[in-house]
């Protein structure tokens, strides 16, 4: 009995606090003990590192607890976004080793978005505002001060509908008009001070083509297809702690049954050193042919680190080693860099190779003898077996390994001095 409570407590011990939620509210039976995540990315771009992070948390949560979790595209901004980089974000999925329950895209809602803006409209809790955005921002205040209501705050319920109905008709020009939440232009939180909801953007998606020229912000669309897909929990990085009591709002005005609700959950992000993770930078990086492609060895994409030879268990190794916190810190690439040597050390075959050879004649070592010597293919597996290295009179050595005239301390082969000789491996 006494093993058993230690093994239990070890168990708790080792739960990080996401799972200590996830465990809490199955314990108290929330959304009747169904566990459903989301990995939600935008498809203006190659994923990286960091994404890995999230990928590993999305789906490892799911797999924990017997739930599910869905791919969804958050295809909101169709002027950068591609199709190529949906099918990138599907292959690098594959590759780690993960599979989604079901594909998902924000535009499979826009409709349900729409009517929803459209019934806050009617209610009288979203307005169509006039103004630049430049003065929408001026108008929100500071955290110390109150904002200043619009002048269009309290246009008439029928004048908004049809003003957000021509917008969506392509009548007005982007950047013209936005739809706008009513809620605090005083509230403590910069994010209650009336939300911009919708936006003009004429340009063609990828998936609707130009059946709509108004698209929804993140903060309006994210919240609501979390709880259009029925998720459970909605883990985000921490850059988003901020925008949840926003999330929790809209799902309170949306929601029809109180037996269910989202929860968002947030942790730090992945940072490491001397590594650029903005898709931003590494996308103007690919245009300006700075590097051969996403999928450039230098790029810490995660297809970059495929070609460069880091296996799917080496990141997936290094994601588990950093954990999950409520804390922003900086990672060493070299741990990382120890992951996939840990990784490759247990399951890469060893090879003999001498990559800038110079030529060694053994003139005491008779020219017809030939010796062939065993090496093993992997001293961490021997079931890899071995592999056989003829030894004769003409052999290869490494450049560096040679000096004609060296100084002192100098332990290689250099004229006068003994060496041993050793079959390297790697």
């Amino acid at each position: 009995m006494t093993d058993m409570n230690t093994n239990e407590e070890e168990g708790k011990k080792s739960l990080n606090f996401i799972e200590a939620f996830v465990e809490n509210d199955l314990a108290e039976g929330k959304n009747s003990g169904r566990i459903q995540t989301r990995f939600p990315p935008e498809p203006n771009g190659y994923l990286h590192i960091g994404h890995a992070k999230a990928i590993c948390l999305d789906f490892g949560i799911a797999d924990r607890y017997n739930g599910i979790c869905n791919l969804r595209f958050d295809d909101t901004n169709p002027a950068r976004e591609d199709v190529e980089y949906v099918d990138a974000i599907q292959d690098d999925i594959r590759w780690l080793g993960f599979q989604w329950k079901n594909i998902y895209y924000a535009s499979d809602y826009f409709q349900q978005l729409y009517d929803f803006a459209v019934q806050l409209i009617r209610e009288g809790k979203a307005y169509v505002d006039e103004q630049p955005a430049e003065e929408i921002a001026r108008q929100k205040g500071t955290p110390m001060q109150p904002g200043t209501e619009s002048p269009y705050r309290n246009r008439p319920v029928e004048e908004n509908l049809d003003l957000f109905r021509r917008m969506n008709e392509g009548e007005f020009e982007e950047g013209s008009m936005t739809l706008r939440a009513k809620i605090d232009m005083a509230s403590p939180n910069m994010h209650f001070r009336d939300p911009i909801m919708y936006r003009i953007i004429k340009y063609p998606h990828h998936r609707t083509g130009t059946d709509w020229k108004v698209y929804p912000m993140y903060d309006f669309a994210h919240g609501q297809s979390d709880y259009f897909e029925g998720v459970t929990h909605s883990l985000c990085t921490l850059e988003f702690e901020v925008h949840r009591p926003l999330y929790d709002h809209f799902i309170e005005l949306l929601k029809e049954d109180d037996n269910y609700r989202p929860r968002q959950i947030e942790f730090n992000r992945l940072n490491l050193t001397y590594t650029v993770m903005s898709k931003r930078k590494l996308l103007q990086l690919v245009k300006e042919n700075l590097v051969n492609g996403w999928d450039d060895p230098r790029m810490p994409t995660i297809c970059g680190y495929r070609r460069r030879g880091y296996t799917p268990e080496a990141i997936k190794s290094f994601i588990d080693k950093i954990g999950y916190t409520k804390y922003d810190g900086i990672i060493d690439v070299a741990l990382l860099e120890h992951a996939v040597r840990e990784d490759l050390n247990v399951r890469a075959p060893r090879v003999s190779a001498v990559l800038d050879p110079v030529k060694l004649v053994i003139t005491n070592y008779p020219e017809d003898k030939v010796e062939m010597l065993e090496a093993i293919n992997n001293p961490e597996d021997e079931s890899m077996g071995s592999h056989e290295i003829a030894f004769s009179r003409e052999l290869y050595i490494e450049r560096e390994d040679f000096m004609e005239d060296a100084p002192k301390k100098y332990f290689r082969m250099t004229p006068g001095h003994d060496v041993r000789l050793n079959m390297r491996t790697s």
